[in-house]
């Protein structure tokens, strides 16, 4: 009994227009929105599993090396990634004024609510995930440094971005050229 690979499509990630829009929207809100803003943005630069993003405490904002620290779940690897400084000020800062421990203190079900009024497509929370791994991997050509950021225990779950990345790009040169 073979298992089937899975497969990216267009659908599980934000083209790059989609993704801008995004960006775009998420800073407009930022003054009446700031925790769900900070929360879908983090979402997009970290790759991080949304529930992983819900279990943040604020010791894991190291605001010396601007970074934040993900606990690894269903099986990941915990890694430390870094943000960029204004982000991670405007993290911090909400993060500082919180009352509890894990500053983002909403429920899954809740966040996916608050996705369904932000996203810029029809496409699913988890979509951020693999958009920043796509991006990652465009920029870096790293398997390595995407399985990092990822946390996957496995390449093979990696491969994924690689192969796909690969498949469309050969595909426009074979076929437009």
């Amino acid at each position: 009994m073979s298992t089937a690979r899975y497969q990216l499509n267009k659908n599980k990630y934000l083209l790059d227009p989609e993704a801008e829009k995004l960006e775009h929207i998420l800073l407009d809100f930022y003054q009446d929105d700031p925790r769900n803003c900070l929360l879908l943005s983090l979402l997009l630069r970290t790759g991080a599993r949304v529930s992983e993003v819900l279990n943040l405490r604020k010791q894991d904002l190291n605001p010396f090396e601007h970074t934040v620290f993900i606990r690894g779940l269903k099986g990941s690897n915990d890694r430390e990634l870094p943000l960029h400084e204004d982000f991670f000020k405007q993290l911090y800062t909400y993060a500082s004024a919180q009352p509890e421990e894990q500053f983002f203190n909403i429920s899954y079900n809740r966040l996916r609510q608050i996705w369904d009024l932000y996203r810029p497509a029809h496409k699913k929370l988890h979509c951020l995930r693999h958009t920043f791994a796509i991006r990652l991997y465009k920029k870096s050509k790293d398997l390595r440094l995407v399985q990092f950021a990822l946390g996957h225990r496995n390449i093979t779950n990696t491969m994924i971005y690689a192969d796909y990345v690969y498949t469309q790009d050969e595909l426009k040169k074979a076929i437009l050229t």
